[in-house]
């Protein structure tokens, strides 16, 4: 697994949103923007963190973040997780893993003595010229929108 790290540029890659729609990462450049890797849509550790950062969701526009949400489920888990918690930014549907790979958040995981491949939740923080600011690796579930605003 090759992960993004500061310095290195917002991949172009384009997937589907919850919606259906093609969102292509490029068209964010000229604008802060923050990428979030969640495993899956409506877990307990998912939920918290999406949920956080759209109860602070107004304090991270003020501060000039655009934000994606991005994980391996499908549209429909995708638009029922965002409708169930009304989430006010996109949550992508990377069914083929094509950001995940491109940002490098895909590999070995181990929980409960299991060993098993999957997303690793992880954050991304790009200034306005599509570069890495910050990876944040170690995500603070219930807290993740304080830990994106400190500088």
């Amino acid at each position: 697994m090759h992960m993004l790290k500061v310095g290195d540029q917002l991949p172009d890659v384009t997937v589907r949103d919850e919606a259906g729609n093609e969102v292509h990462l490029s068209h964010f450049k000229g604008k802060k923007l923050v990428v979030f890797f969640y495993p899956k849509a409506n877990t307990p550790g998912c939920t918290a963190e999406a949920c956080d950062l759209r109860d602070h969701y107004k304090a991270l526009q003020d501060a000039g973040y655009s934000i994606i949400g991005v994980s391996a489920d499908s549209e429909k888990a995708q638009v029922n997780f965002k409708n169930k918690y009304n989430f006010p930014y996109p949550l992508l549907a990377d069914i083929d893993k094509q950001v995940i790979h491109a940002f490098g958040v895909w590999g070995e995981k181990k929980f409960m003595g299991k060993t098993y491949d999957g997303i690793h939740r992880t954050t991304f923080v790009f200034n306005e010229s599509g570069t890495v600011e910050r990876v944040i690796s170690k995500v603070k579930t219930k807290a993740h929108a304080a830990q994106i605003l400190e500088s």
